[in-house]
């Protein structure tokens, strides 16, 4: 809670005003009974009709002006609580983009959708509430407290034995109730979890006949919810028929105390009628703070999870200044580099070292899950090193702000995403500035032109979310068009040409090298032909380099380069390629 307000601070100016106008409003309408107790012993009793009607247009004014402070009282309230709420969004969301990779798999996705969205909302609901019944319930019941001394003399004392038990059970209940909140929501995030993965894998599913499964076990997540959700409803639903029971028997003492002194003589009916009306506003009040209160746990178990995104500390920071470059401009360098996922047994990469200059080509390869794509994540900073460095134009990476790191390279993942909008918008993501001409060059050399030029719109072609209208190879080289548009120093393809055939892989390495000039290229590839040409090739083996050198030198001195080059290109290529060497 305290990291929230922290950040995002509540307009003081706002809650001054309001609650100058609630003030005005509880004070306004805890007068009317008082007014109504005149009327019945000064007007009523007495037959002066005079009194009547000037207690009710007073009543009438008195009316008007609660109603009128409470619906200002009530606008800005709701402009406190939309800007609150727009302003903590914001603050998680830019809090998020600072995340490394290692955050970001922390928390999860679907957490911190879930966290931005639902958890926000019920900060707002239960701050919306606060600020308009938490203010005017206390109010109300303190005035009221005071006329009702005042006015309602011996029935007054009925108040100290109801309030404290009231307080009491509802104090009971509520802290009941938040030990399930927190729990619901960390089950809400399962949910969403399992729903995300279900969407996004609908074809796998759907190829291997596992509907079923998907539905019994988003069930079973969704029937634990249920439980929970049951107990923490359950609890808290108790709360107000206990307060409506003991608002029925405070409201019957007061009446038959009241009642007696009446026919005694030592109380008018006025002040009878006026005590039961402060003390049933009393009542009323306690039962607004009550369902106040209520909303307490969820809004504590939201303001708790958004507060550990906010206090989260990234693991990735910038250096306060940019260590100036050396004239090594282009080069990337990994001396000695060890790398572990957090909370990962082992390392995934261990001992690499290669230096890879402009205009050269670096290409990685090896079995899957060897750490191929673990290397190139080290490039920009998704994450950092266990051990040893990884220098950029001869600086250490971690001595370089990341937005300045980030310019000098051009990055396509494993995973092509796109963006919705259109073509365009997607290619100037690598150039804010581009013009049409630049995305015809950029498309001509991902050989994205050939179905690009095709599309009603173009370059204004609609792109979906995750560009799904587009097919695996077509994303793979809109995102390659896209790192093209950057023209950055240093160019890294992580098994970017996986889903493009023999001749359309050949034809677009060929136009990258014509275009790239002195960038260097850092390529990950599964095939033998992507990364023939390369200047060097490191052969990986369960994170380990088993092999550096050209892929002629590689097939007499690796054995499992030449296993690899054996099975896609055939033995007796391989054997022949040997003996010409």
């Amino acid at each position: 809670m305290v990291a929230i307000f922290k950040r995002v601070k509540l307009s003081l100016k706002h809650i001054i005003m309001l609650v100058i106008f609630m003030l005005v409003a509880s004070v306004t309408q805890m007068l009317l009974p008082t007014l109504i107790s005149h009327m019945i012993d000064d007007g009523v009793s007495k037959g002066d009709e005079s009194v009547l009607i000037e207690l009710t247009i007073a009543m009438i004014i008195l009316t008007i002006i609660a109603c009128a402070t409470n619906i200002v009282g009530t606008n800005i309230s709701a402009r406190i609580t939309t800007e609150f709420s727009r302003d903590l969004r914001k603050e998680v969301f830019d809090k998020v983009q600072g995340f490394s990779a290692a955050e970001i798999d922390k928390f999860g996705t679907a957490s911190l959708i879930t966290r931005n969205t639902n958890d926000v909302t019920t900060i707002q609901t239960f701050l919306s509430m606060a600020l308009r019944l938490g203010l005017l319930a206390p109010m109300m019941a303190v005035v009221g407290l005071v006329l009702a001394s005042a006015t309602a003399g011996p029935t007054s004392s009925i108040l100290a034995i109801a309030i404290p038990i009231l307080l009491i059970v509802a104090t009971s209940l509520i802290v009941a109730a938040s030990r399930y909140s927190v729990k619901l929501r960390k089950k809400i995030d399962d949910i969403n979890q399992l729903f995300l993965e279900t969407l996004e894998g609908v074809r796998v599913i759907r190829a291997f006949n596992k509907q079923d499964t998907e539905i019994k076990r988003f069930a079973d997540t969704n029937e634990e919810t249920k439980g929970i959700s049951r107990k923490s409803v359950t609890i808290s639903g108790a709360l107000f028929p206990v307060v409506q029971m003991l608002f029925g028997l405070t409201t019957v003492g007061v009446m038959g105390v009241g009642s007696y002194f009446v026919i005694k003589g030592s109380m008018e009916v006025g002040e009878l009628v006026a005590s039961t009306q402060y003390i049933n506003i009393i009542l009323l009040s306690i039962i607004l703070m009550t369902f106040v209160v209520s909303l307490f746990p969820d809004a504590y178990a939201s303001m708790k999870r958004i507060g550990e995104v906010l206090e989260t500390e990234a693991s990735i920071v910038d250096d306060e200044e940019d260590e100036p470059a050396t004239t090594c401009k282009g080069t990337v360098e990994f001396r000695n580099v060890t790398f572990a996922y957090p909370g990962a047994e082992k390392p995934v990469i261990k001992g690499i070292s290669f230096v890879s200059k402009p205009g050269e080509t670096t290409a990685i390869i090896g079995r899957t899950g060897c750490g191929k794509s673990s290397i190139v994540k080290l490039i920009p900073r998704l994450y950092d090193t266990l051990f040893g460095d990884v220098y950029v134009d001869g600086v250490n990476v971690k001595d370089l702000k990341l937005e300045h790191l980030r310019e000098l390279i051009g990055y396509v993942p494993q995973k092509n995403v796109l963006f919705s909008g259109d073509i365009a918008s997607n290619l100037n993501f690598g150039d804010e500035n581009g013009s049409e001409a630049d995305w015809k060059e950029a498309c001509r050399i991902a050989c994205a032109d050939e179905f690009v030029d095709k599309k009603d719109g173009v370059y204004h072609s609609v792109v979906a979310q995750g560009g799904t209208n587009f097919s695996g190879g077509q994303r793979q080289r809109l995102a390659i068009a896209r790192a093209v548009m950057k023209k950055p120093e240093v160019y890294i393809f992580d098994d970017s040409f996986s889903a493009l055939d023999m001749k359309t892989d050949k034809i677009l390495r060929q136009n990258l090298k014509e275009s790239m000039g002195e960038a260097t290229m850092i390529l990950v590839a599964q095939r033998v032909n992507t990364i023939i040409d390369a200047t060097r090739i490191i052969v990986l083996d369960k994170g380990e380099p088993v092999g550096i050198g050209t892929h002629k030198e590689l097939l007499k001195s690796c054995d499992l380069y030449r296993e690899i080059a054996e099975i896609q290109l055939g033995k007796e290529v391989v054997e022949d390629e040997i003996r010409s060497a």
